[in-house]
This record gives structure tokens, sequence and C-alpha cells, in this order.
């Protein structure tokens, strides 16, 4: 039987979210099938934009949750610059900002 292995990890998730966010729950649900059915692995961090000390990512999401940014592992910390997917996306789509993210 042939086994795939993970690819190598490359790539960060940080995942912005709130809480009761409908989208959130199904943008998460994406995100996991990532991992698990794709078998990608990643570094993955979340961030839940209306919690104290988040005020930066509240400003920048507090309307537009869920959002994910996608970067390489060597980028020392996400910035609004980072490639991102908002409310509503695909497995497909989030291999390929990993895809995007591990090239640069």
């Amino acid at each position: 039987m042939f086994r795939t292995t993970p690819r190598l990890l490359n790539c960060r998730i940080t995942f912005f979210t709130r809480a009761n966010c409908s989208l959130c729950d199904n943008a998460k649900a994406v995100v996991q099938s990532v991992k698990d059915k794709h078998n990608r692995q990643f570094e993955y961090t979340e961030i839940n934009v209306m919690e104290p000390g988040q005020e930066k990512w509240k400003s920048a999401y507090e309307f537009d949750t869920p959002v994910i940014h996608v970067d390489n592992v060597n980028v020392r910390q996400t910035t609004t610059e980072a490639l991102k997917l908002m409310h509503r996306f695909k497995a497909e789509e989030v291999m390929g900002l990993m895809d995007q993210a591990e090239k640069s």
C-alpha cells in the first residue's frame, strides 16, 4: 500500500475569529480538512479579535471574520500584508496560498 507523507512544515496559518461566528466555524473546518484530508502540515495560531490585547486585529478584522493569514514560517510574525483569505473559502484556495507562501 502506498502511503503519502506530510509535506514539510513551511507555512504558518493565523486564523482570526470571534465568538458566536458560524462562518468562523465553517472556515475552521476547511482549515482542519487541509491538515487531515489533504495531509498538509502547518503552524497554526488562532486569534479572537474581540479579546483584550488584540486591538490591532480588531480594528483590521472586527467586521470581516473569519480571516486567515498564510505566511512562510521564516516570516517572524504575520502582518496585514500577508497572503489572506476572508469569509468563505475552500480547501483548494487554502492550499494554493500555502504553495505561494512556501515559495516566498
